[in-house]
């Protein structure tokens, strides 16, 4: 995007945006954590929403988070995770977090099969996720084989 500030590094281009949306993805779900750890705290989970938002947007590029969270075909997962922040917002924070989940169970599903295949190669975690019954537990997720699956963003 053109506000992003980048420096290139022979083939890795680290832009500045990117290392910050980062940080902020982290810190929203550390707090998302503490919110949920603190017997479901609705300003920690608040605020770990918003910094969630903001990391993601500033990570990915505001088109492209636009684009993502305007995909027709995922549209009850797009409402059930912002209705499920209004509901933080307005101090319910079980039950928001509960269709928080769910909508990001539904907008994510897809990747998750591709982050357990990544892992496979680590070495404590790899063994794990190995085991028959959780390989089917992560091919259950993104519908499908595969062949064809992509990231969602």
């Amino acid at each position: 995007e053109k506000w992003d500030l980048c420096i290139n590094y022979g083939l890795v281009i680290c832009c500045y945006n990117t290392k910050i949306g980062t940080g902020l993805l982290l810190l929203g779900v550390i707090f998302l954590f503490l919110g949920v750890i603190f017997l479901f705290d609705s300003a920690l989970l608040a605020l770990g929403d918003l910094l969630f938002l903001l990391g993601l947007t500033f990570t990915i590029g505001f088109s492209r988070t636009v684009r993502f969270f305007s995909r027709p075909d995922r549209i009850k997962g797009i409402v059930a995770f912002f209705g499920g922040i209004t509901l933080v917002m307005f101090r319910w924070p079980v039950f928001g977090m509960i269709l928080q989940l769910y909508g990001i169970i539904y907008l994510f599903g897809q990747f998750f099969p591709i982050a357990a295949q990544s892992m496979q190669d680590t070495p404590v975690i790899g063994n794990i996720l190995k085991m028959p019954a959780v390989e089917n537990f992560f091919a259950s997720f993104g519908g499908g084989g595969s062949s064809g699956r992509r990231a969602p963003v």
